[in-house]
């Protein structure tokens, strides 16, 4: 029997900007459709692969090379962090690039050097060249960016003012979904990947091509002038919110929460954002001010938006580089619609009513402000706090809201008012075992925690392996603080078969195990840890101490010695070191290590200990 395909309502679009629901007929939604990645669009599709490669998107994560990285025509600038008292310098060894983190005494003795290599870089170098390390697949940010628009280099954002996380910044798959071509992720994991790949592809706007390559190479040709092939997405061929929701899905920066069974790697182009996730902003009376990647956020704020059918691709070719087009080619994007200005006279637009500002989150980067208007040099003070907002999708659901405010307050700022907005929400939704786990957390109920869970029926299935994961873990934590022991056990103890590759949580077991006397058990959890990523301090300095309980002094001074390498603050690492010296009668040592202690925090005991030695 022969099957005929039937396009009769696949053809029927509409061209405003509401919502065209259950748009599912693109063949490569599929979840057995596999990404190819651009080389494989190449063989085909030269000239625009050619031409976008050099785009920012093109250029927006890959190995850090001379030929990559914006380093390489620098003065290889030295920072200094004042607060944490490291500076930092990059430099190339043949065509690798290498970042020297060191301490100065009295500005000529080095008491601390520490060289990690450059793996990546991230940022295509229109604005910033950040860099990442990798090391058995888990991927770090590392405290050095260059800023190229104005030759400054700097710390991240995010570390500044005390913030310097050093090497431990996790790049999650939220982050690399938006920076980079889909990478193969470890689900067991926050931040390891079984592949990454080298920039924004074609498939993060196309979707996944395995299928359209099969059928191309098989022979397949359809006439896309006059009819819409369903093998690959055309977002031209899109209505127009759906062609939005491309863009917006990472020129919408914010708090996004996740759908239930969703990941940062569901979307796909020809989706409904909000069918993966919301993301949210916050608001605040009388502010103007914007983020580096609020540039959806901003033209929905523009009368050209509001009232027209003005949408990124209307000024945007995503296949060239903004670098290229020149103002003409703005210009008369603008005239399309405002015939104000003398055919051969250009008036550069943009620079009145979309004005370059200083991003509030991104120090050193001056971005376009996408809010198309008259703009004025009045800056009214910011008002008062609105509340978060779905900037896609207006009707959030509560439990959304809720996840909002909590994500919001863990991750960006401890403002307690997100956890009552956050409490409020979650009584106005159904119960979601995870959220309420993090809210009792964070407000340090543990009466609360200990109770809800106690009272609460769980089903496992419905809730995210990694939720459910970081949640048993704090759960496990809370329960051990109070003494249920066995259930705490249990607890820590799922959080680690579910989420296997997730480190802090096996630090977190090994160190309830160690505190309730099961050494050789804490010790496997520990080895564990250091075999997954052996750039955690935290395992080496509980194996230290696990290795003097257990005699082994030698191999106690190589992981306590092997933490403070890692971090020459880190106290608890010191702390074991002088127990260890006292134990072995090296009063010598022992005394350096109580004055080492005390150069970091002079109101420490060891100030005591001194005196009494």
């Amino acid at each position: 029997m022969r099957y005929f395909a039937f396009f009769a309502v696949l053809v029927f679009f509409s061209c405003q900007k509401g919502k065209v629901s259950n748009y599912t007929y693109y063949l490569n939604h599929n979840d057995t459709v596999k990404y190819v990645g651009k080389e494989q669009c190449r063989m085909c599709h030269s000239e625009i692969y050619d031409s976008y490669i050099q785009t920012g998107m093109g250029k927006s994560f890959h190995y850090a090379t001379k030929e990559n990285s914006a380093l390489s025509d620098s003065d290889f600038q030295l920072i200094y962090d004042s607060i944490k008292n490291y500076f930092y310098q990059p430099f190339f060894k043949n065509d690798s690039l290498y970042l020297k983190e060191f301490r100065l005494k009295a500005e000529e003795d080095t008491t601390h050097l520490l060289i990690k290599k450059v793996d990546y870089k991230i940022g295509s170098g229109h604005h910033t060249n950040s860099h990442l390390f990798e090391i058995n697949g888990y991927v770090h940010q590392m405290p050095y960016t260059y800023y190229t628009q104005d030759s400054i280099a700097d710390l991240p954002p995010g570390f500044e003012e005390g913030g310097n996380s050093r090497f431990s910044r996790e790049i999650g798959l939220e982050c690399m979904s938006c920076h980079n071509a889909h990478s193969s992720h470890e689900s067991s994991s926050l931040n390891k990947y079984n592949s990454i790949s080298q920039g924004i592809d074609c498939e993060r706007c196309h979707g996944p091509g395995e299928l359209h390559v099969k059928r191309k190479l098989a022979g397949e040709i359809i006439d896309t002038s006059r009819y819409i092939d369903y093998s690959i997405v055309n977002p031209a061929k899109l209505p127009l919110d759906l062609q939005f929701d491309i863009c917006q899905r990472c020129h919408l920066q914010g708090t996004s929460i996740l759908v239930n069974g969703k990941s940062f790697e569901s979307f796909k182009p020809g989706m409904h954002l909000e069918y993966v996730m919301d993301t949210y902003l916050p608001k605040y009376e009388n502010d103007n001010s914007f983020i580096m990647a609020s540039h959806v956020d901003r033209l929905q704020q523009s009368s050209c938006f509001k009232n027209t059918e003005l949408t990124c691709t209307s000024c945007h070719n995503p296949h060239k580089s903004v670098t290229k087009m020149g103002i003409d080619y703005f210009d008369n994007k603008c005239m399309q619609c405002h015939d104000i200005c003398d055919d051969n006279k250009t008036e550069d637009c943009s620079s009145c009513h979309m004005p370059k500002s200083l991003t509030s989150d991104i120090m050193h980067v001056s971005i376009t402000d996408h809010k198309i208007g008259v703009h004025n040099n009045i800056n009214l003070e910011k008002g008062k706090f609105l509340g978060l907002f779905a900037i896609n999708n207006p009707s959030s659901t509560n439990l959304s809201r809720a996840k909002a405010y909590l994500k919001r307050y863990e991750s960006f700022e401890e403002n307690l008012t997100y956890l009552d907005s956050a409490w409020y929400y979650l009584k106005k939704s159904d119960t979601n075992f995870t959220s309420f786990i993090q809210y009792y957390y964070l407000t340090i109920d543990d009466v609360g925690l200990i109770n809800f869970v106690i009272s609460t029926k769980l089903n496992e299935a419905s809730y995210k392996k990694s939720d459910l994961a970081l949640a048993y873990s704090r759960i496990g934590e809370v329960f051990g603080r109070n003494n249920l022991i066995d259930e705490a056990e249990k607890y820590h103890n799922k959080a680690v078969e579910i989420m296997p590759f997730v480190i802090d949580y096996k630090i977190k077991y090994g160190s309830f195990l160690f505190s309730n006397a099961q050494l050789e058990n804490a010790e496997k959890q520990f080895l564990d840890a250091v075999k997954l990523n052996p750039t955690i301090k935290e395992a080496h300095a509980n194996l230290g101490f696990v290795s003097i309980l257990k005699g082994n002094y030698q191999h106690a001074e190589n992981s306590l010695k092997q933490a403070i390498a890692l971090d020459p603050d880190y106290l608890l690492a010191y702390e074991n070191l002088v127990f260890l010296y006292q134990k072995t009668n090296d009063f010598k040592s022992t005394k350096l290590y109580l004055h080492k202690i005390l150069e970091i925090d002079p109101q420490h005991k060891a100030k005591q200990i001194l005196e009494d030695l």
